[in-house]
C-alpha cells in the first residue's frame, strides 16, 4: 500500500513538473513580453546563482590570499633592513626559512596561533619555535609596531609578552632625533600608550610620529610606533604624552620575530662594569 502511495505522489509530481514547464514555453512563444518577463527571471536567477558561487568561493580562499600577502611583507620588510645595511653576502632563498639577517638583526616570519587582549597580562603564542631559530629575549614587531618580547620557546612555538602587558616598556624616541623615553601601555585602550619622562623643555606637535629608539637590545632602531595626542607636566620636569599606536591588536595575526645578534655581546659589556 505504502509502495503505491509512493508511485501515486511520483507520477503526480512529474505531471506537475512537465506542465509547469509546458505553461512557461506557451507563454514564451505567446508574447514578446512574457518571454522578455521570462529571459529576464531566468538571468536574474542564474546571475544570483553564479555570484553566490563566485562568492563562496573568494571567500574560502582569503586565507590563501592573505599568507601569501604576509609572506610578501615579511620580504619586503626584510629586504630593506638589508639594504640598510648593504650587507654583501645577503641569500634571498634562506628567506622565511631559519631566518634572515640584516646587519646585526635576523628576522623570521611567523604567524599567532593565539592572542589574549582582555587582561592586564597579555600574551601571544606564535607558531615558531627554536626550531625555526627563535630565542628567548628576541623581539616580535609588524609594520605598524614592536608588538611583544619572547619569554619561553618550545620546539615548534614561541611564547611572547604582549605590548599590552604592564610589565613591558618600550625605549621610544620623539621623531627620528628627537627626546627619549619608556613608552607603555596605557593599560586602558586597545591602541592607547604613554611616553613618559621627557624634558618639559623640548619642543613637539601633535600628529607627530614615535620610532623605536635603538637604545635597546630587542628592538632595532626607527620602528614606527604611533602619534603623539595630548601631553602634561608631571612633578613640574617632565611630560607624559598620550601615544596613539599604529597597530590594532585586536587584528594582528602575521608577526617578524626579530633577534639583535649582538645582544649577548652587550650583556656581557654591561655585566662586567
Amino acid at each position: 500500500m505504502r509502495k503505491s502511495n509512493l508511485i501515486y505522489h511520483l507520477i503526480n509530481a512529474a505531471i506537475f513538473i512537465f506542465l509547469e514547464i509546458a505553461a512557461l514555453n506557451m507563454l514564451g512563444n505567446n508574447g514578446s513580453i512574457q518571454g522578455t518577463w521570462i529571459s529576464r527571471g531566468v538571468q536574474n536567477f542564474m546571475g544570483a546563482v553564479w555570484g553566490g558561487a563566485q562568492s563562496i568561493s573568494d571567500y574560502f580562499s582569503l586565507r590563501k590570499k592573505n599568507d601569501v600577502l604576509a609572506q610578501e611583507n615579511f620580504e619586503l620588510r626584510l629586504q630593506i633592513e638589508q639594504m640598510k645595511a648593504a650587507m654583501p653576502d645577503f641569500i634571498p632563498e634562506n628567506i622565511g626559512k631559519t631566518g634572515s639577517t640584516a646587519g646585526n638583526y635576523r628576522y623570521i616570519h611567523g604567524e599567532i596561533t593565539k592572542i589574549s587582549n582582555n587582561t592586564q597580562h597579555n600574551y601571544m603564542i606564535i607558531g615558531k619555535g627554536y626550531e625555526d631559530g627563535v630565542t628567548e629575549g628576541a623581539g616580535v614587531i609588524t609594520g605598524k609596531g614592536a608588538v611583544g618580547v619572547i619569554d619561553a620557546v618550545s620546539r615548534r612555538h614561541s611564547y611572547a609578552r604582549s605590548f599590552r602587558n604592564h610589565e613591558m616598556n618600550i625605549s621610544a624616541r620623539l621623531g627620528k632625533e628627537g627626546a627619549v623615553g619608556p613608552l607603555t601601555w596605557d593599560g586602558k585602550s586597545s591602541d592607547g600608550a604613554i611616553l613618559k619622562e621627557i624634558p618639559h623643555h623640548v619642543e613637539f606637535e601633535k600628529g607627530d610620529t614615535v620610532f623605536t629608539s635603538g637604545f635597546s637590545s630587542i628592538f632595532p632602531p626607527d620602528i614606527p610606533l604611533g602619534s603623539v595626542g595630548e601631553a602634561r607636566i608631571v612633578n613640574g620636569a617632565t611630560y607624559e604624552i598620550n601615544i596613539t599606536l599604529f597597530e590594532d591588536f585586536g587584528a594582528l595575526r602575521y608577526v617578524t620575530i626579530v633577534e639583535n645578534l649582538g645582544k649577548e655581546e652587550m650583556k656581557e659589556l654591561e655585566e662586567g662594569r
